[in-house]
């Protein structure tokens, strides 16, 4: 029998605006600490240990409801039902077109208007951690299938945290659900992130047209700013001349993630929420300053590099701290942006009465 132990505790967070009781699930494996709100399924807190042993705590965030109800920026939060962004805020499935909320321009970003991010989710605990699951009815945002879905959140004996998600529709609808944490390995609120290491697993990306949509071709990042097949400072070429950089204001970009070699996550950690597919890792970062490194695992074909400048920057955070411009990064893994309009893009279909099942973890040690 293994020793290893998760505590899992409850507590009220408040009442959203339409009356509904919201709870933060804080777990910890005596060396981490995560926090998850029923509002959103979101992470709100991320603490591990930094070289000196020294916690801190890595994503942003808000200390109350109201500010995530308000929040524009989806601040750790479960994003769906249609990750990213749609262009023209349609797609066409079987030949049938679907019409969705548009929020971002002419696009649909997140899952509309209304997406799982702004939803009181039903928590449960589960082996090592907390599942939170809700209902998205048929039609909802435009999208078709009465989908059920569920995020397990778990802490793993090797400091790991890991996401789960499932999800099954009674019609073949599209799904792409991710986590949306703002990191910086240094503590949030604790300055910019463009001195932190980024390496990704990844030969090519995905460029944006003017609408900010992956325009079809998949490019290679040989002798581009888009080169993080080293170790690179994120901010090394941020401000740059390439006209991918100038449209996008930094990095918000998917990049291809190579394909996995075998699974990685330990058996004894895999509990009731297995994943079968093999994980790939698809970044690694590093704070030289707090001696925190993260790794990012997924089952995903895409990972979302996105470093904000506006509108993060001029927040103010949890515990008050300012949050400056390009105070934090996204890895947000993913089906490629806009998939649906193009036919060499893995699609994210889920046929009705098939199972949605992905796993994304970020390991944590120090250098």
């Amino acid at each position: 029998m293994s020793d290893y132990k998760v505590t899992v505790t409850s507590q009220p967070f408040g009442t959203t605006r339409s009356g509904e009781s919201v709870e933060r699930w804080i777990l910890s494996n005596g060396s981490m600490e995560a926090v998850v709100l029923t509002y959103g399924a979101t992470l709100q807190k991320l603490s591990v240990p930094d070289r000196h042993g020294a916690v801190r705590d890595v994503v942003l965030g808000y200390d109350t409801l109201k500010e995530y109800e308000d929040n524009t920026c989806y601040f750790g939060a479960t994003v769906g039902r249609c990750a990213n962004r749609i262009g023209g805020g349609q797609f066409l499935l079987d030949g049938q077109r679907f019409t969705l909320a548009q929020n971002n321009g002419s696009n649909c970003l997140h899952g509309g208007i209304v997406g799982f991010d702004k939803k009181v989710w039903k928590a449960e605990i589960t082996y090592l951690g907390v599942r939170f699951s809700l209902v998205s009815p048929d039609g909802e945002e435009g999208f078709p299938g009465r989908l059920k879905v569920s995020v397990d959140y778990q802490l793993l004996r090797d400091n790991s945290l890991s996401i789960h998600y499932t999800a099954v529709s009674d019609r073949d609808t599209i799904c792409n659900l991710t986590n949306h944490s703002y990191f910086n390995l240094n503590g949030h609120g604790e300055g910019n992130v463009l001195d932190q290491q980024l390496l990704l697993e990844s030969d090519f990306f995905t460029p944006l047209n003017s609408d900010a949509v992956p325009d079809g071709q998949i490019l290679t990042v040989d002798r581009t700013p888009f080169d993080f097949r080293s170790y690179q400072p994120i901010g090394s070429c941020i401000d740059g001349d390439h006209p991918q950089l100038r449209q996008a204001g930094g990095y918000d970009h998917n990049f291809v993630v190579r394909p996995a070699l075998s699974a990685s996550v330990p058996s004894s950690d895999r509990g009731d929420t297995a994943v079968d597919s093999p994980m790939a890792t698809a970044a690694f970062a590093i704070s030289l300053e707090s001696g925190i490194r993260m790794e990012t695992l997924t089952t995903m074909p895409g990972v979302q590099l996105y470093t904000p400048d506006y509108p993060v920057g001029g927040m103010t955070g949890k515990s008050d701290k300012p949050y400056e411009g390009r105070c934090a990064f996204c890895l947000e893994t993913q089906y490629f942006p806009n998939a649906m309009a193009y036919g060499h893009f893995a699609k994210p279909i889920l046929r009705a009465g098939d199972v949605y099942n992905h796993r994304t973890i970020y390991r944590f040690s120090t250098v």
